[in-house]
């Protein structure tokens, strides 16, 4: 395993991340030994979220919190790991948002689901336009003055949000958003825009989620066939597959199944070191359900892509660089 410096912070992570959104994951046991396999192969970064559970169903938000805690009893001190506040855990009037209120609430109740006394990088979720920023970003300091939150990031932010962020800690002397992430993938590749260009000035470590487009990067899927049974794009987002891979998205995914044959590795692979091979993103998180799913990304680290495939691959998803 790879690792580099999360941003301009000290602290190193894994190329890879394990997030446990648990889309296709319904068996406890089984995601605790995904997490125990994840930290045995060298990933040190764990991405979790306070609304995150198995199977993405209302009665198990929460799960995937208390489900890694289980998992890193005797490796603590071993493995980085984030949680997330904004989503909504409740249906009350302060159930959700980034209110001092709610954060200060939900970090508690996120600890106590991890079973640690800190959460290494607190992530706001979404950005809330219904509480000043001045009042989330100094929030945010307290955590991280208290010892409970040692670093801060941000998720789903535009680059504006990024940077008026930035300033605002910087005006109260509180700790900064060290880190952004964001969707990134050879089908969503607007980051290239303003957010790249942020984060190489402000020194910014980048996590992208969804580096396979939910999957449709993995060679599961073919333009040409029927999401095979049983799987995402089969079940939930059924209706929504005949036109995710139609028009530019089927040129793409042709062409990753193409050049990862002519590779001798898999499109999940090739699809994960075109993310990686790119210097303003420190980390792709596999979203894998299963050890199959994460050997497999695992194989996107330790190898350069040629610039030949870089260059094809570039020209092919050209059509979503500048989609949102």
């Amino acid at each position: 395993m790879e690792y580099v410096n999360f941003g301009k912070a000290g602290v190193q992570v894994s190329r890879l991340a394990l997030g446990l959104g648990f889309r296709g994951q319904g068996d406890e046991a089984e995601a605790q030994r995904v997490i125990e396999h994840t930290i045995d192969q060298g990933i040190n970064l764990i991405d979790c979220a306070n609304v995150y559970g198995t199977m993405d169903d209302r009665a198990n938000i929460g799960r995937s919190e208390v489900i890694l805690g289980k998992a890193l009893k005797g490796k603590r001190d071993d493995v980085v790991i984030t949680s997330k506040v904004a989503s909504p855990m409740g249906d009350g009037p302060n159930d959700e948002g980034l209110s001092r209120y709610h954060i200060m609430r939900e970090v508690e109740n996120s600890l106590t689901r991890l079973d640690t006394d800190h959460i290494d990088v607190y992530l706001v979720h979404a950005f809330d336009e219904s509480t000043p920023l001045e009042e989330t970003i100094r929030a945010l300091d307290d955590l991280v003055r208290s010892g409970k939150v040692r670093y801060v990031g941000c998720c789903n932010y535009a680059a504006w949000q990024v940077c008026k962020g930035l300033w605002v800690a910087d005006r109260y002397n509180a700790a900064p958003f060290m880190c952004v992430q964001n969707q990134y993938n050879l089908l969503t590749r607007h980051l290239e825009g303003e957010m790249f260009g942020l984060v190489r000035d402000q020194g910014l470590g980048v996590m992208v989620y969804s580096p396979l487009a939910v999957g449709l990067l993995s060679g599961i899927y073919s333009p040409d066939n029927p999401a095979p049974e049983g799987t995402l794009w089969a079940t939930r987002l059924r209706d929504q597959f005949p036109a995710a891979v139609q028009g530019a998205a089927s040129e793409v995914i042709s062409t990753v199944i193409k050049f990862a044959g002519e590779l001798g590795v898999t499109p999940a692979q090739l699809a994960l070191a075109w993310v990686l091979s790119h210097p303003e993103i420190t980390v792709a998180i596999t979203g894998g359900d299963t050890i199959g799913h994460l050997n497999d990304n695992i194989g996107a680290v330790g190898w350069a892509l040629d610039d030949s495939v870089r260059e094809t691959l570039d020209a092919v998803s050209e059509p979503f660089r500048s989609t949102a």
